[in-house]
């Protein structure tokens, strides 16, 4: 039996047909900042942008090989691993169905059909993912086709590994540290597993979003465990519940090498890296990132590999982005103001405003109200500190007031 390692480098050869090695660059900015050699292998650079293209030809090529009569098959999804399947459809002249949520954003939909062309076939069902998944299912059933899944599937592990292989040949010697993150575990487990298995002496940091911590939920359990609620920002990574074949993978992992990014602290990391290197991330692509403020002193003079997942990243996101760093940073805040009803209240309030604060949202809730009217204030400003000093101001100015921007049932019908 050929073992994993030998596979998987088939399979990056493999894959040479349709695209060279993504790039593995070493990163000065960030190198500087932390003290160490830090290198991006930019999977957001891929032909699809994300490194989703791997596992779906690996597997979809396995398949033909052993079934070489089938020529359709199915997938579930809204985002990344549309675009490799239908790419890999196209590649292998085969019909393929993807079913996508009725909610997915029009980019992707499009993005979908352009890699897919005559040979895809796009579905739009379901207002949820899991909805989805259960039709794309039942259908592919009853017309007997493959179904190809995002990440719980032996081949579509194998076809991630090529990650690692190409890291191992890319770098004259291993990193010390290697930061993947995790959505399903496909390209966790598949990195996971390589180096393991070729007895690499690389440490391993496992990062998933805050709002989807699958792998996190797994380990407590000894098992995969469906998360009650998942925080969908991070798209490519939010998954309510770790594959099987996954977390057999992942199971011997240390919870304490999982580290959680805050999906508002991610929007800052996608912005610094946009801003300052030119760097379009998704979410999930800014993901590991992220964690490197919280490896600083772990990571200080050695070398480490950050995967960035995925560049696949719809600009008109970016206002939203930009609310949640500010937030995160404590530059932006909201506040439930009582407002007296008389004249000149509004600019006694306008002069307790420092030079560096400004309105960004200004709305009357009550406007009926005989002696005072509620607002809704949103305020932005340079340094974090500024608030505590107007707080001060506006209570001893007889402005009452209540800070929401972090009350997650009020933020979400008034903000």
């Amino acid at each position: 039996m050929t073992d994993f390692s030998t596979e998987a480098r088939a399979a990056t050869r493999a894959m040479r047909s349709l695209f060279e090695p993504t790039p593995l660059q070493l990163n000065d900015y960030l190198s500087d900042l932390y003290d160490a050699r830090i290198y991006l292998k930019r999977e957001d650079l891929s032909p699809v942008r994300s490194y989703k293209i791997r596992g779906a030809f690996n597997a979809m090529s396995k398949r033909r090989a052993s079934h070489p009569d089938q020529n359709a098959y199915v997938c579930a999804s809204a985002g990344n691993h549309a675009q490799g399947f239908a790419f890999a459809c196209r590649h292998f002249g085969v019909s393929g169905e993807v079913f996508m949520p009725i909610t997915t954003p029009q980019q992707k939909i499009d993005k979908t059909r352009a890699f897919g062309g005559d040979f895809v076939k796009i579905r739009l069902t379901g207002d949820y993912f899991d909805q989805t998944l259960r039709a794309a299912q039942e259908h592919c059933a009853d017309i007997g086709a493959h179904f190809l899944s995002p990440f719980d599937d032996p081949d579509v592990i194998e076809g991630q590994a090529s990650v690692a292989v190409e890291i191992e040949d890319e770098l004259d010697q291993l990193p010390d540290m290697l930061l993947l993150p995790v959505g399903g575990g496909g390209l966790s487990a598949g990195v996971t597993r390589y180096f393991t298995e070729t007895g690499a002496s690389i440490s391993f940091r496992y990062v998933e979003p805050s709002g989807g911590a699958s792998l996190t939920a797994a380990l407590a359990k000894g098992e995969p465990t469906k998360l009650a609620h998942v925080d969908t920002f991070v798209d490519g990574a939010a998954v309510a519940q770790i594959g099987q074949h996954t977390f057999e993978v992942l199971k011997h992992v240390n919870p304490e090498h999982v580290l959680l990014a805050p999906e508002n602290r991610i929007c800052g990391t996608m912005l610094r890296l946009l801003n300052v290197e030119g760097i379009v991330l998704e979410p999930a692509g800014a993901l590991v990132i992220d964690a490197l403020d919280e490896l600083a002193d772990e990571i200080k003079g050695k070398t480490v590999v950050c995967i960035t997942s995925g560049g696949n990243f719809d600009f008109e996101r970016l206002p939203e982005v930009k609310e949640r760093a500010q937030r995160y940073a404590g530059l932006k805040k909201y506040l439930i103001l009582r407002m007296p009803q008389r004249p000149g209240a509004l600019k006694d309030f306008l002069a307790l405003l420092g030079p560096d604060d400004d309105i960004a949202r200004f709305e009357y809730l009550k406007k009926s109200a005989r002696n005072f009217g509620s607002v809704l204030i949103g305020i932005e400003t340079k340094k974090p500190e500024a608030f505590a000093r107007l707080f001060k101001a506006m209570t001893e100015g007889g402005f009452d007031h209540r800070d929401i921007t972090n009350d997650e049932v009020l933020a979400e019908f008034l903000i």
